[in-house]
């Protein structure tokens, strides 16, 4: 019973210090209403846009849209394929070839 008890008691202290650990969001201090500047806007003038038009979406960060098939990329391949798509290895038209120099 007693380590029954220690166990309890520790696992409760261990709760304790996992909830203090955990950071309070953040309060933001805003000024009362009595306190309150007023400002007017003033509309800034319109900025010029370049824009040009070219085949490819773009998304927003600039990166082209893979959705397009003007942006997918396409490897024409000659030689015999495999009835999945992708080329048969065992002929030579479709191996790349490298060519290795003696020193």
């Amino acid at each position: 019973m007693k380590r029954f008890l220690s166990f309890l008691t520790a696992l409760l202290v261990a709760g304790s210090f996992a909830a203090q650990a955990q950071t309070a969001p953040a309060t933001s201090t805003r000024s009362s209403s009595s306190t309150k500047m007023t400002t007017t806007k003033t509309s800034p003038t319109p900025a010029t846009r370049t824009t040009t038009t070219t085949s490819t979406k773009m998304k927003a960060d600039g990166t082209p849209d893979m959705r397009y098939k003007a942006n997918k990329t396409t490897t024409v391949h000659t030689g015999p394929m495999k009835a999945n798509g992708t080329p048969d290895m065992r002929y030579k038209t479709n191996k790349t070839t490298t060519t290795k120099t003696k020193m």
